[in-house]
């Protein structure tokens, strides 16, 4: 079992990266076999790879130090989160040319009209497909070559990611027709055992983002205990009473999202939750929520604080990754590169 997933270094972690996404990968790797006993038995190729798409963040226009400084950032905080480099392959995608070298590769075997069938593309792009970048367009490709390039047998992927997937094993059975090889593995997604869809704290019906103009709609990783305490107390909701369940919150998005947060933290459920807080108004729950996750989140905040200005130890930590990650991928893309008929 190979595990791969990527997310882009846009600085600014928040609570619904951390939950959505950075808690199960620490999971992941924490069922995996740790590589220095991995490295000799049958077990060898069982690994997660975690990287940052710094390579996909180029369609978006930043400052070269931005850009710099999101990648450093973004890596003290997989690390802060439980992401251990000695048990995971972690890097960014720069360091690594073989993705780029891959996707020029599977751009002749992909087709414009699986392109065109992207939605995520179109919902980038709006009204403005023309001024859009040619690697918006082609992103999924890029995206396929990162999952091809280490034979992944499985990925992470929630909603919104599942059409890219989808995608990569139709360019992977393309290509293993076309030039008559058993090349690429063809892989499966998975859907994590406990899965939060993290909510604005000031909208329920949105999702929490770094983008909203508002601070108070999210609660940041680096946020601290009375910032998280405020932005809780603060955080929307209606006068009503919690219910016994969780049926008894439909229509009530605010209130969802609050419970859902606090049973993800709790490792609990809604239902749970609704029952040990029946009855109660938000002046009781709240206060309760802003405490479990201050203590959540205290440590990653200490250890991200002391990570991210040591930029010799983050580079040292993504060089050593992206040497690991280069050895696993030049057997694929050398076998790539042979069976179109290309020699390098």
């Amino acid at each position: 079992m190979r595990v791969l997933s990527g997310i882009q270094p846009t600085g600014n972690l928040h609570l619904g990266n951390y939950l959505g996404a950075i808690r199960n990968w620490v999971a992941m790797q924490d069922e995996m076999p740790a590589a220095d006993t991995a490295s000799a038995g049958k077990d060898a190729d069982s690994r997660c790879f975690f990287f940052l798409a710094d390579m996909h963040s180029i369609t978006v226009h930043e400052s070269r130090e931005q850009r710099l400084a999101n990648v450093r950032d973004m890596a003290a905080a997989l690390v802060a989160c439980g992401i251990d480099p000695d048990r995971s392959v972690l890097f960014n995608q720069a360091r690594v040319p073989a993705h780029a070298e891959l996707c020029w590769l599977l751009c002749g075997t992909a087709r414009i009209g699986w392109m065109n069938r992207m939605t995520q593309f179109k919902d980038k792009a709006g009204k403005n497909r023309d001024s859009a970048s040619v690697g918006l367009y082609v992103y999924p490709v890029l995206m396929a070559a990162d999952v091809l390039l280490y034979q992944a047998t499985h990925v992470p992927v929630g909603e919104d990611q599942k059409q890219h997937l989808e995608l990569t094993r139709d360019i992977a059975i393309k290509f293993n027709t076309d030039f008559g090889v058993e090349l690429f593995t063809l892989p499966d997604p998975i859907i994590p055992r406990q899965t939060a869809r993290i909510m604005s704290l000031r909208d329920g019906t949105a999702k929490m983002s770094k983008s909203d103009p508002s601070d108070m709609s999210r609660i940041n990783l680096t946020d601290d205990t009375d910032t998280i305490v405020q932005k809780v107390r603060k955080a929307k909701t209606d006068p009503e009473p919690l219910p016994g369940e969780a049926a008894g919150l439909a229509g009530r998005p605010e209130a969802q999202n609050l419970v859902g947060i606090y049973a993800t933290l709790a490792n609990s459920t809604p239902d749970a939750v609704c029952a040990q807080f029946a009855g109660q108004g938000f002046g009781a729950f709240k206060p309760a929520l802003g405490d479990l996750l201050a203590e959540t989140l205290a440590p990653i905040r200490t250890r991200f604080l002391a990570l991210r200005d040591d930029h010799a130890a983050l580079d040292a930590l993504l060089d050593k990754g992206a040497q690991q990650a280069a050895a696993a991928a030049e057997p694929t893309l050398r076998a790539a590169y042979d069976a179109i008929g290309l020699m390098r």
